[in-house]
């Protein structure tokens, strides 16, 4: 007789935490391929090794972004347009959602998988191509410069004794830079603050209590999480911070430390959305992109902004000189993300006709529950940087002047990958 009872998988990332439903009580006795508890599976290959071979891999990294874009402003739409969100910060890292969702996908078969596929936009992409993708991203984003510090990879936390299917866990560690390890999910309080654990580590410690609540009856954990640390490639003095108002909306007014910069940067003035974009560098590859729209205009730029728009913006940029003046802030967002998923096309995974017989074959799981946790510090020196002095020569011409005193996006996007690794809106910097 088999007992009705769930067990549950989490998916948790700075990006993502999903909770997967198991339809029986897990069997007893067996383990997850032999593996003793404390094992813990290892990236394929080392930080300082050659990247293995593989043909074509640069142009499935690629192959990704176009389709990764789409996916993390369709998120930002649902996020923003929620009626809870009014007056709230957003923050997500749209690619740790989809290597979370892509991940998962790895156990999931026939519809279940097309649907996660297909909410992702690699409907038209074989499985391979997503996950040598998904292999060559993390290998390009850890192996980033010594100027910033871009870490991402995933994580598997396994019920003792639940039995998963030996390929999944081998795939994950090969694609996803894995490392599968065991909890003793009956006890609850000592599994979180295990995972929690593990999720601090990676993250530096900027997220430390994400898991919360978990069931005794949990089966499995899938985590994705990233961590970046970027230095400005021109910090601020922060000798001309200043106290400063922001307006929050037309009924509220904060006060911010203002920082402040004069120098040359790139910039774009659109007219016809009546939208000012700017390019604030860090060094190496990462940049981020401030998107502030006029007053009054954010609604509407949150429903046309699309990758198109990113792109047409990069192309249009100029370099000009600009005094910049940009609040000091530090934000913590977290989402749940079930429902959002489901209207974006994956109900099956939430559902009991799931089919993820590639994660286990002794019994059925379905997705319930979805959570995302993101966050962001900004100062003079950078995101969570140290300090450095440089000289810049000045053409002798009057300034631009951007000033960030009203509620505008932010986007840190990675050049050689093409991916934007967070995405958000600042709506109050003092929350």
């Amino acid at each position: 007789m088999v007992d009705k009872m769930w067990g549950k998988i989490y998916c948790c990332a700075i990006a993502a935490l999903l909770v997967v439903t198991a339809w029986a009580a897990p069997h007893e006795g067996h383990d997850h391929g032999g593996h003793a508890p404390d094992h813990h599976h290892h990236l394929h290959h080392g930080k300082d090794e050659a990247h293995p071979s593989h043909e074509g891999s640069s142009d499935a990294c690629h192959l990704l972004s176009p389709h990764n874009a789409d996916f993390a402003f369709s998120l930002y739409k649902k996020l923003a347009f929620r009626p809870d969100a009014q007056g709230k910060n957003i923050f997500f890292s749209p690619v740790g959602i989809s290597m979370a969702l892509s991940l998962l996908a790895l156990g999931a078969k026939g519809s279940t998988h097309s649907q996660i596929y297909s909410s992702l936009g690699y409907g038209e992409l074989k499985p391979e191509q997503v996950d040598e993708g998904y292999e060559h991203l993390l290998h390009m984003l850890g192996h980033s410069q010594d100027t910033i510090q871009l870490e991402a990879g995933a994580g598997v936390a396994i019920r003792d004794g639940f039995k998963v299917v030996d390929k999944f866990l081998k795939d994950a560690q090969h694609y996803y830079s894995s490392e599968a390890f065991s909890v003793d999910f009956s006890k609850p309080e000592i599994a979180e603050e295990e995972i929690n654990k593990f999720i601090a580590k990676k993250t530096h410690d900027k997220i430390t209590s994400m898991v919360k609540g978990l069931d005794s009856d949990t089966v499995m954990m899938l985590i994705t999480y990233m961590y970046f640390r970027g230095q400005w490639d021109k910090p601020f003095d922060a000798a001309q911070t200043h106290k400063a108002d922001f307006k929050v909306d037309k009924d509220t007014t904060v006060q911010v430390d203002m920082m402040k910069r004069s120098g040359r940067y790139d910039i774009y003035q659109d007219r016809i959305n009546q939208t000012t974009v700017m390019m604030v560098p860090y060094k190496g590859n990462t940049s981020m992109m401030i998107v502030l729209p006029e007053d009054g205009k954010m609604k509407e730029l949150e429903e046309y902004i699309c990758r198109h728009h990113i792109k047409s913006w990069h192309e249009k940029l100029v370099r000009s000189s600009v005094d910049l003046f940009m609040p000091k802030f530090s934000i913590s967002a977290t989402s749940k993300l079930g429902d959002i998923l489901q209207e974006m096309g994956i109900t099956e995974a939430f559902g009991d006709k799931a089919d993820f017989s590639g994660i286990t074959e002794e019994v059925k799981v379905k997705v319930s529950r979805v959570v995302h946790q993101a966050v962001l510090s900004v100062d003079e020196k950078g995101t969570e940087a140290a300090a450095a002095t440089t000289i810049e020569i000045m053409p002798m011409s009057l300034p631009d002047t951007v000033m960030l005193s009203r509620p505008f996006l932010v986007l840190i996007v990675e050049d050689s990958t093409k991916s934007i690794l967070f995405m958000g809106k600042i709506t109050d910097p003092t929350v």
